[in-house]
């Protein structure tokens, strides 16, 4: 089960690693006015997220990885369940996907990367 102290837990929702409380991002990520907007620091720990200046290019690594799984995916699907069109439908199916998923793709990066850096630390007094 995913609760507090697990990595993935702090992932899926966009927590932050070190205390699992506190919101990476300022609003939901399909908010387009203000997607891709972090808090600096843990509201509830005060952990600063970004470690140096540049910290989060490290997470376009991830976000490639992710998209290319993504775009696999959709490809599988569009392939098992559309099979008799031609590949223009696929690869418009494909691009439409990746443009839907795209804020996913940078939020789960930048929480992926965020956890490869901090382990939580259960403060509880």
């Amino acid at each position: 089960m995913l609760g507090k102290g697990n990595k993935l837990y702090s992932i899926i929702n966009f927590k932050c690693p070190r205390c699992h409380e506190g919101n990476l991002f300022t609003s939901s990520i399909y908010n387009l006015k203000q997607v891709g907007k972090m808090e600096s620091d843990c509201p509830n720990c005060k952990l600063k997220y970004a470690k140096e200046p540049g910290f989060f290019y490290g997470a376009a690594y991830v976000s490639y990885a992710l998209t290319v799984g993504f775009a696999g995916a959709i490809y599988l699907f569009s392939f098992l369940l559309l099979a008799s069109l031609g590949w223009k439908v696929h690869l418009a199916l494909i691009i439409i996907g990746l443009v839907l998923l795209f804020p996913l793709a940078f939020a789960l990066s930048r929480s992926i990367w965020l956890n490869m850096f901090f382990k939580y630390e259960n403060h509880r007094d």
